[in-house]
């Protein structure tokens, strides 16, 4: 059958296609300044970020046991993005989140025992047990919310952003976003409000080059997310997602832009997760093992590890201490998680409406 006119046309090598992608220029900690982190900050950050690779090792293990209800998608290797954002955030800032929410949850403060209560599908989760993974959210913290909706939280952010600057109050709002949802009509809407309004507001895409399954060299004429930046008249950075001390700084400026009411920002992280889509994908659609190799063994905690050391700001004891903390609180949140009742059928009926 002869290919309709206007199709994407096939790749004559998806390997080099994709290398080309990645390759394409992007910051990184040896392109900052860092000014601000401390000795404190940094133990702050490792620990998150074991926090969520114990917590994302946790899901794996135990939805493929059959102890989890409905899908789970593992943020495994992506920490680095979450962490090093919302380390400049505090509660009253706000954050919104995709159906990948669970590092963005923990980063910004999420409770570890009520989240994994919640993906468990008890009472006592977060949601008492009726979000499950792909809804969580928790005001007190200012996390706004997973969305299972690709594109979901654009409109979420923009509203609040719009909020907080009516009511003057100096807080930020981030918008997590995966590179499928950069190509949903809401993405262009919502950059468009937001600086034609001079929202305080913050765009973070997570780029890992695949959108479930379709790579980003397939459904994008352009070839990064953040050169699209341009046409809203606000600042666009491409940066390594892998590395924390690059995105903690870049995130760090967009949001000081943000609180003194110089508008939005996009920033691109590029990346890779761990796994596929969810918990089960095959991953068929992937480039190559080399590719996989090449990104997955990319381990941002390692990176990190790598740069406080030399830096001086941590030993590996330290370092060491601080995994092992992680792996029990993790343990136990998962030993509350299975200890929680389940939701009564009358909960149902219960938090259908707000009061």
């Amino acid at each position: 059958m002869e290919k309709a006119k206007g199709m994407p046309k096939s790749a004559p090598n998806v390997e080099t296609l994709f290398k080309e992608l990645v390759d394409l220029e992007v910051r990184t900690s040896t392109d900052t300044a860092v000014k601000d982190l401390t000795k404190d900050k940094s133990k702050d950050m490792y620990k998150n970020m074991e926090d969520i690779r114990n917590f994302e090792e946790s899901a794996k293990r135990y939805f493929a046991a059959g102890e989890i209800p409905g899908f789970v998608h593992l943020y495994a290797g992506e920490e680095a993005i979450a962490t090093g954002v919302c380390a400049h955030l505090s509660d009253d800032d706000y954050i919104t989140s995709t159906h990948r929410g669970h590092g963005h949850c923990v980063a910004k403060g999420g409770n570890l025992k009520g989240m994994m209560a919640e993906i468990f599908g008890k009472a006592t989760g977060l949601g008492k047990g009726k979000g499950g993974s792909m809804h969580i959210a928790d005001i007190d913290k200012g996390i706004l919310g997973a969305n299972g909706m690709v594109g979901g939280g654009f409109g979420i952010a923009t509203g609040a952003a719009m909020r907080n600057k009516y009511k003057k109050n100096g807080k930020v709002v981030v918008c997590f976003f995966g590179d499928g949802a950069a190509n949903e009509g809401i993405f262009h809407e919502c950059l468009n409000m937001a600086s034609i309004w001079n929202l305080p507001i913050v765009f973070v895409n997570e780029n890992n080059f695949y959108a479930e399954a379709t790579p980003q060299w397939y459904s994008s004429s352009s070839q990064t997310i953040a050169e699209r930046a341009v046409a809203y008249n606000m600042p666009g950075v491409r940066v390594n997602g892998k590395d924390i001390v690059a995105v903690y700084e870049t995130a760090g400026e967009a949001i000081e832009r943000a609180r003194k009411g110089e508008g939005p920002t996009l920033i691109e992280c590029v990346t890779y997760r761990n796994y596929g889509h969810f918990e089960g994908d095959e991953q068929k659609y992937k480039a190559s093992s080399g590719e996989e190799k090449e990104w997955a063994d990319v381990d941002p905690l390692d990176v990190f590890r790598d740069y406080v050391i030399e830096s001086d700001l941590l030993t590996e004891e330290e370092l060491d201490d601080l995994r092992e903390e992680s792996k029990r609180d993790v343990e136990e949140a998962v030993k509350y998680a299975k200890e929680s009742p389940e939701p009564q059928p009358e909960a149902l009926h219960e938090d259908v409406f707000a009061d």
